[in-house]
């Protein structure tokens, strides 16, 4: 390891496009490294040395070009990042042999060519650089130390720094440098002030190093600091912490700072919250923000200690005693049969995956009342037998193919946590209304699909679909979730179709159709759940405006409009005719009265409703314009639109505030 006594290597670099404080941000490739040697027994700086770097991307942003003074010209001949560090350790290994030294300290300007833009680029690369550049010295930090009254270490630079402690004579000195390119300029006045520290008999004491590995483990439930926590979206689903550390790598992540965020069915969403050890590390991973994992962008937002531990969290003493075992390799089973035995699951895995202390090492997820909910998690000592189980990814056990996943110890606690506090069905409020099961749930759809590609699956049983009968589930984000619920005229319409449709091919995709009820499909669409184990009820419900279709599963007020009436095309608002202090019976009120059975999930699985199916028989019976009360339906609203530019869109039409008159749904309207 690198002595903090003996030798200094003062090293500097450029990327093609941002340097300085914003070195890094761009994702932009290393083409520029400046090193000097300064010995620190003898108080002398060897040649400055400079390596050109190709980078794969032959791009120069005019910036750069100011910057550095180079062209593409002077790099397209360059060697490549890992030919240019080998040179780097040639050289510097060849003047410490000749100053009878055995090792040295990287010392940098800015923590930035180290962190945010050398290790982040070795680890897309799969570089693996050498030693020294784990551990450093940071001047700005080591002259704040000195002088703390120079101002905020984030906005000392280095001329400021020389007039602060060098002479008249190194000033000069300094002035003659101009006319070089300015990454030589600024290599020159960081070995002068090194010099000037050495003179002074300085002891670089402020070490910083980068972490070999992140370390998974517990989160405790101590309070988290804010200004530590940032939230990544946009994550491939198949995302570990490990793949998420190699994302922000160069960064020191806390121990167990990786919690993946499930959605409502208990599966990854593509975010995930992360905690850092402390908030320079914070911002330096916002500066990260729409870089690359792989093909796809990720975003990167600030988050709060609390949003953290609320899914990172919240540990008991079964999980704690699971997750006891450092260094263990977490992989999560799920689909297992409900049966399924310790014995059995490690027969599965098989002796070339050998789980960590047997039974003691398998966690089975259940309910509170004891029922087993298909998922486990497995401990493993290595990678290696990791990677061996993750080969029985979808083989059978029993009658079912099962998947395997890598985990986090967060995923666990959040697992744990989200079935042990989800309420039985029984806690349900009874419903005085009866439901059939005269409706079908397809699972498994492509996430392209459509309307027309669902009506062409249903073949000849579109006839027998419900006006407006059609449901796509979307996920919390507003995306389609592979799901969707068909509202068919009768139970028996229902059953058919569920025989006959079942794991019928949808653009190469089979797809699942079950018979369910208008209660099981109006509980999903409010935001519960619905698996194998049962029926979930959405979280906790707030009181507001139902969602049009009046979900048959809770009660509605007898004064409702009929289906003809509620779903009318979106142009439809016409002048109300003069008002009358009576309306014939069959004009019933177009609002719904706030009512303690109406609710609607703030966490909704949001549901895109689709006009009525094209050449249906009942289709001429909804062309009526609408009658007093009536409700108009307007999609497409900017995200930022407010009630007054709803009411302002509608100047000169009477809109009835009575019960509410203008409901917001996701992108969506409801005016009364």
């Amino acid at each position: 390891m690198a002595s903090h006594s003996d030798t200094l290597v003062v090293f500097f670099g450029a990327t093609a496009g941002a340097n300085g404080g914003k070195l890094g941000s761009d994702e932009r490739e290393i083409i520029l490294l400046v090193w000097q040697i300064v010995d620190l027994h003898e108080k002398k700086v060897g040649k400055l040395q400079r390596c050109l770097v190709k980078p794969d991307t032959l791009e120069l942003t005019d910036q750069c070009k100011e910057d550095t003074g180079l062209t593409l010209d002077d790099i397209v001949k360059a060697e490549p990042l890992d030919k240019a560090l080998q040179q780097f350790q040639q050289s510097v290994s060849s003047e410490l042999k000749c100053l009878g030294r055995s090792s040295y300290t990287l010392c940098v300007n800015s923590p930035l060519i180290i962190r945010q833009a050398l290790h982040p680029e070795a680890s897309k690369k799969n570089l693996v650089l050498p030693e020294c550049f784990f551990t450093f010295v940071d001047v700005r930090k080591e002259f704040h130390k000195c002088c703390p009254n120079a101002g905020p270490v984030q906005k000392l630079e280095l001329p400021s720094m020389l007039e602060c402690i060098l002479y008249k004579s190194l000033l000069k000195s300094h002035a003659a440098w101009q006319g070089e390119p300015v990454h030589y300029r600024k290599g020159r006045a960081l070995v002068t002030q090194s010099c000037h520290f050495l003179f002074l008999d300085h002891e670089f004491s402020c070490v910083e190093t980068v972490k070999y590995k992140f370390d998974s483990g517990t989160c405790k439930t101590e309070p988290v600091d804010s200004e530590t926590v940032i939230r990544a979206r946009g994550l491939p689903w198949q995302s570990s912490d490990q793949d998420i550390a190699r994302f922000f790598k160069g960064l020191s992540i806390a121990k167990g700072g990786v919690a993946l965020c499930l959605n409502a069915q208990g599966r990854r969403n593509g975010e995930a919250l992360v905690r850092f050890i402390n908030s320079e590390h914070r911002d330096l991973a916002l500066e990260r923000h729409k870089h690359h994992m792989g093909s796809r962008y990720i975003e990167v937002y600030k988050a709060t200690g609390e949003e953290f531990l609320k899914i990172a969290g919240g540990t008991s003493n079964e999980v704690a005693q699971f997750l006891s075992k450092e260094n263990q390799v977490i992989i999560r089973m799920r689909g297992l049969p409900f049966t399924a035995t310790p014995q059995e699951v490690l027969s599965f895995l098989g002796p070339e995956s050998p789980v960590t202390d047997d039974a003691e090492g398998l966690l089975f997820v259940k309910y509170p009342d004891g029922r087993p909910t298909g998922d486990a998690f497995v401990l493993f000592s290595c990678e290696e037998y990791a990677q061996n189980a993750l080969k029985k990814h979808k083989q059978i056990l029993g009658k079912r193919y099962i998947e395997l996943f890598r985990s986090t110890a967060a995923e666990v606690q959040q697992v744990l946590n989200r079935y042990m506090s989800t309420p039985l069905i029984s806690t349900l409020p009874p419903s005085p209304i009866v439901s059939t099961r005269d409706c079908v749930r397809l699972r498994g759809l492509p996430y392209t699909a459509g309307i027309e590609d669902i009506l062409e699956f249903m073949g000849e049983h579109t006839v027998d679909i419900k006006p407006h009968g059609v449901h796509m589930v979307l996920n919390q984000q507003g995306r389609p979730s592979g799901d969707a619920f068909i509202q068919m005229k009768s139970s028996d319409k229902a059953f058919i179709v569920a025989q006959k449709c079942h794991k019928k091919t949808m653009k190469d995709r089979y797809v699942e159709v079950f018979q369910c009820s208008t209660e099981e499909m109006s509980i999903v669409l409010m935001g519960g759940t619905l698996n194998r184990s049962g029926l979930s009820p959405p979280p906790c419900k707030l009181p507001c405006l139902s969602p049009p279709t009046a979900y048959a599963a809770f009660p509605t007020p007898p004064a409702i409009l009929s289906e003809a009436a509620l779903y009318q095309p979106p142009l439809l608002a016409a002048p109300r005719p003069p008002q009358t202090t009576t309306h014939s019976p069959a004009h019933a009120l177009a609002y719904y009265p706030p009512h303690p059975h109406l609710y609607m999930n703030m966490n909704m699985n949001y549901t895109a409703y689709y006009p009525r199916l094209p050449h249906h028989p009942a289709a001429a019976a909804s062309s009526v314009m609408p009658q007093p009360g009536a409700l108009v339906r307007m999609q497409g609203l900017p995200y930022n639109t407010g009630v007054k530019d709803i009411l302002s869109f509608f100047q000169g039409y009477q809109v009835s505030m009575c019960g509410g008159g203008v409901a917001l749904l996701l992108h969506r309207a409801w005016v009364c």
